[in-house]
């Protein structure tokens, strides 16, 4: 469509209709809202994969904590007082360990959960856009926008800007 607006103008007058300028002005705004969001979820899909294992940890903290309290508690609390421990300080000690098992969980969970990267790209073009959209003349930009093409970012001209 954005094609279609630019060719319409006259190339003597250099002046273009309001209405040329509207559909050009909402081709530009429709392509850099979709190349927005196809930054924004090429971004998020890489730390889905860090969140994953993140909460995955958690949970795995949760779920050893509920069944083997009881289970290997009693069994390791008993042996402790076999050994001669008196039988109330023998299910501290357990309870104790096991609380220091999902510590460990919970602390992996959050290492992980930090490790997420936050989508930088997506945050410093969204500043840009006001710069962006901005034009001193139908159909010509301040600056490059990037392009989007199978999920690959790319600003023309940048061979390091790619994602």
């Amino acid at each position: 469509m954005a094609h279609s607006a630019s060719s319409s103008r006259s190339a003597g007058n250099g002046d273009a209709s309001i209405g040329t300028l509207v559909q050009s002005a909402m081709a530009d705004v429709s392509t850099l809202i979709r190349a927005e969001v196809e930054l924004a979820k090429s971004e998020v899909s890489k730390s889905a994969k860090k969140a994953g294992i993140g909460v995955g940890s958690f949970g795995a903290a949760g779920v050893v904590l509920a069944f083997s309290v009881f289970f290997i508690g009693v069994a390791l609390a008993e042996f402790l007082t076999w050994l001669g421990l008196i039988r109330w300080i023998s299910y501290l000690i357990v309870w104790f360990l096991f609380l220091l098992v999902a510590g460990l969980a919970a602390l992996i969970g959050r290492r992980f959960m930090k490790r997420i990267d936050k989508p930088e790209r997506t945050l410093e073009t969204l500043k840009d856009l006001p710069e962006v959209m901005h034009r001193e003349s139908p159909g010509q930009r301040h600056r490059e926008v990037p392009t989007v093409s199978d999920g690959r970012v790319a600003l023309p001209n940048h061979s390091d800007y790619n994602v």
